[in-house]
Parts: structure tokens; sequence; C-alpha cells
């Protein structure tokens, strides 16, 4: 499962942007859903099963987690949160965006061979960012190839972030403090989405109502 769905959802939001052609709103709501979804796993389940008895030292990494993200974002100008923007001339592969995005990806692949829930939340809100990132690729220049290696390499760094985990026993030691640097970067992430995705930072009520529906289905789920 923690293989296979990150990489069907990649798969799901390439087609939504070639095939569908998805409009703006239904990928910002749908945008929003997966932001209050994955808060909400991660505040309902994440943060509780790795804080533990590591309150502060948890906290520390959690924050580097945070921070890491910033640093990320910086690089990929915040596509893990849907700011891309297509520029019709863009020739020279992106090699910022797809270095951010990969290792975001590997990151929050880690802790999901052994969350079902997590592992759900990641998929969710992999579609609409996958959308985003396929439709800057297919309205570049680049060629088709570049575009295919991009996307198909992105697909498969949550899967090899899953493996990694699973595969790497050596890791277990430090466990707890990667999946602390993960909670941060879903925090960075998902609270960003909620507040930033608005045009001029307005909400709606179909924005609200997504919101609430991604906390309701987290918590039941």
């Amino acid at each position: 499962m923690s293989l296979i769905l990150p990489i069907i959802a990649v798969l799901i939001g390439l087609s939504i942007a070639y095939f569908l052609k998805a409009n703006s709103t239904s990928v910002k709501l749908l945008l929003s859903f997966s932001g209050a979804f994955l808060l909400s796993i991660t505040v309902f389940e994440f943060i509780p099963e790795v804080y533990g008895d590591y309150h502060k030292t948890i906290g520390v990494f959690t924050m580097l987690g945070i921070l890491l993200q910033i640093f990320l974002e910086f690089l990929s100008r915040g596509a893990e949160h849907g700011h891309l923007h297509h520029h019709e001339d863009t020739q020279k592969f992106p090699v910022l965006l797809f270095m951010s995005l990969c290792i975001h990806s590997l990151l929050e692949g880690y802790p999901l061979h052994e969350n079902d829930h997590l592992l759900w939340g990641v998929v969710i809100h992999k579609i609409p960012i996958a959308i985003i990132i396929a439709s800057f690729l297919i309205h570049s220049q680049l060629s088709k190839g570049k575009v295919i290696l991009f996307l198909f390499t992105f697909a498969l760094m949550t899967p090899i972030g899953s493996l990694i985990n699973k595969y790497f026993s050596f890791l277990t030691e430090y466990e707890v403090y990667i999946e602390a640097l993960v909670i941060g970067i879903f925090l960075h992430v998902s609270t960003t989405i909620l507040f930033e995705s608005s045009k001029n930072h307005q909400f709606n009520i179909s924005k609200v109502l997504m919101i609430v529906l991604g906390v309701v289905v987290a918590y039941f789920l």
C-alpha cells in the first residue's frame, strides 16, 4: 500500500492535468481539503505517536522540520503547497524544484509503511500537488522525456522513503527524530495550504466547508 498508493496519486494528478484540465478553483478546493486532512491526521495520530517521553527533544526536531521545509520551499517556490506558476518560456530542467520535491517526498514517505491513516493523508495531499506540478511541466517547453523523468522520479521518492524505513534497520535508533522532522514538514505545509491558498488570503464558504470536511473525515477515518 505505502509503495503503490503514492505512485497512483501522482498518476491521478497527471491524468487530471493532462486530460481533464481542472480549473484553478477546483484544484484549490481539493488542496484545501487535502491540507485540512493532512493536518488533522498529523495532530490526531502522528504527533501523539511520536512524542512519547521525548517531549522537548522531539519539539526541537519538529521545529527543525519546519525550518527544513521553509528552506525547501525557497528552492521550489512553494510547489509543496500549490504555489507554482506557469512560465511558457521554461526550457531548462527545473533542478532546484526537482531536488526540493524529491527531498520532501522522500522524507514524507519515511513513516508511511507503519501508519495507514497517515498514508491516506499523504496520498490525498499528493493528488492536487501532482496536478499543479504536472500542469506546470506540461505548459513549459521541456521535452516530454524530461517531463516524464521529473514526474516518474517524483512519484518514486515517497515509496523509496518507506523502503528506507523498512530495510535500513540502523535508522531505527533515530526513527523518532526523523519522524519529528516529518511532523514539522507536515505542519508547515498543511497550515500554509489552509491560510495561503485563497486569493488575497480571504476565506470563502466553499473553502471553509472543504476544510471542515477534511477535519471530520480525518477524525472518523
